[in-house]
């Protein structure tokens, strides 16, 4: 008898422990894109706290070379996760999550973290000069000339702390000033082709003090794509998730726990 009720036990300790791998595969996989001056650890807050609750998680080092090109590679890996997939963008990272998602059956939702949602034809700098605010252009450090012509953009380092990430602690923003991965002027200026905001689900949550993307764009964005919920964080920068992360997991929580 002892040993039927052993049996017992570990039979119901394994069904459990198989329910609990099944919730876990379940839950969709959080595709996170970082924007132009930075790199993949501007999500460490927001992986730590994702991987906490039980989401798995990946953080795509964006190439910054274009939205076509980047959006091709971002989608090629969002078609190898087994799944559904919440695509996640920061700044010009919105411009790359909307063109990827055209290209990948598997997204169910996206969230747009200061980020830009393009229509057919825009530009990151159509959008980020629709309204007055931005002030980005003169931060700029002289371009690094690239063969072909292209030119690689930067934010001068001794500007990028007020400029970028005002509300971060300024040891952590002069770290981030160093280690800015830069972006094409080609890829700022290329038109998007593609618009799945308008087709999947949107969240959008941005800083009420972003000095790059005036925030009445980003709210005029969210608006315009219908957004299931869009929050504006008093006195955030444009780095609004590595200044408040817990607001950004949150949604981005949200959105993956949402029926499409």
């Amino acid at each position: 008898m002892r040993k039927i009720a052993r049996l017992a036990v570990a039979a119901g300790l394994y069904a459990a422990w198989l329910t609990a791998g099944h919730t876990e595969t379940a839950k969709p996989t959080i595709v996170l894109v970082h924007g132009a001056f930075a790199d993949s650890s501007s999500w460490n807050r927001v992986v730590t706290i994702l991987e906490k609750d039980g989401y798995p998680v990946l953080a795509v080092a964006n190439p910054l070379r274009g939205v076509k090109t980047d959006g091709a590679y971002v989608a090629g890996v969002v078609k190898n996760v087994k799944g559904s997939v919440v695509l996640v963008g920061h700044s010009y990272g919105g411009s790359v999550i909307s063109e990827a998602a055209a290209e990948a059956e598997n997204v169910k939702a996206l969230v747009f973290v200061a980020a830009f949602a393009p229509e057919k034809g825009e530009s990151a700098v159509d959008l980020s000069g629709k309204f007055p605010g931005s002030t980005l252009a003169p931060t700029l450090a002289e371009p690094v000339i690239l063969p072909g012509g292209q030119k690689d953009l930067y934010i001068e380092q001794s500007k990028f702390p007020d400029q970028f990430a005002a509300d971060v602690p300024i040891l952590t923003a002069r770290l981030m000033a160093v280690a800015q991965r830069p972006i094409t002027d080609a890829a700022l200026a290329e038109p998007a082709r593609e618009e799945a905001w308008k087709s999947i689900p949107s969240w959008f949550i941005f800083g009420g003090a972003d000095r790059n993307i005036p925030p009445k764009a980003l709210r005029w964005m969210a608006d315009r794509a219908k957004s299931r919920k869009t929050i504006a964080v008093e006195g955030a920068s444009h780095v609004v998730m590595i200044s408040h992360p817990g607001e950004v997991a949150k949604l981005v929580e949200e959105a993956a726990s949402t029926d499409r």
